[in-house]
């Protein structure tokens, strides 16, 4: 190994990225740059992770258009390395950025998964409760630090369509985990139903939610949250406790 180091980098790569490739449901693109010295390597030491990956689909229909995360001063089991794998002795922290388009978004929200924990609800409309059944939810990302919804959604007993329109400033909270909406205000259309804007508004922060983006092994806190016109990108800070390999 001592004397083709690149030959041992380049397994070890193939190991990560087929590891993380098995907990996505879709990649277009993911590259695992892992750089060692062979003798550190020997001793358990590996200076550098990179990974780099391009329209990931998560759990839930999820996908992220970019993901990129550093791990430097990695601690490993030298051992496992004969068998093409990498085992941390130790967790390790990471940086990591998340782009999210207002396409990404957009597809979430009218997946199958979105749809069913939205008609799983029954909502105070009118004063009847209602079961919901979304006909096109519009997710988009106007620019000003916002985020704006536009949903058609049909009251399966009265066969009535009703628009709910807002828009919101999304913030991460005390613990980087979740993202919460706020200073709301409603379009042109009169809400409704404060619960069905209240319904819209949790699956919002549902889907940004940072467990969603948690491989095995590996845990985001979001430490800043940029919103642009089209897109959503997340700095965080990854404990990492396992890279995934083959």
């Amino acid at each position: 190994m001592a004397d083709s180091p690149g030959l041992g980098e380049q397994a070890l790569n193939k190991a990560a990225e087929i590891g993380l490739s098995s907990q996505l449901d879709e990649v277009e693109n993911l590259d695992v740059n892992i750089k060692t010295d062979p003798l550190k390597l020997v001793q358990g030491e590996v200076e550098a992770v990179t990974i780099e990956g391009e329209g990931l689909v998560m759990q839930k229909d999820l996908r992220m258009e970019e993901l990129e995360m550093q791990m430097t001063s990695v601690a490993i089991n030298p051992l496992s390395v004969a068998f093409g794998k990498i085992e941390l002795t130790k967790p390790t922290e990471a940086k990591a950025q998340v782009v999210l388009t207002e396409a990404d978004i957009n597809r979430a929200f009218n997946s199958e998964y979105v749809r069913s924990q939205l008609q799983s609800q029954k909502i105070h409309i009118n004063e009847q409760l209602m079961t919901i059944d979304p006909q096109h939810i519009d997710f988009r990302l106007p620019g000003d630090g916002k985020v704006a919804l536009n949903a058609s959604i049909k009251l399966v007993e009265t066969g009535e369509n009703q628009q709910v329109a807002f828009s919101a400033v999304p913030r991460i909270s005390a613990n980087g985990k979740t993202v919460a909406l706020e200073n709301v205000e409603y379009g042109e259309s009169q809400e409704i139903s404060p619960e069905l804007t209240k319904a819209l508004i949790d699956e919002t922060s549902e889907i940004l939610n940072l467990s969603n983006f948690d491989l095995e092994g590996m845990s985001l806190q979001v430490k800043q949250l940029k919103v642009e016109v089209g897109k959503l990108t997340l700095q965080a800070e990854a404990y990492v406790e396992k890279i995934p390999s083959a």
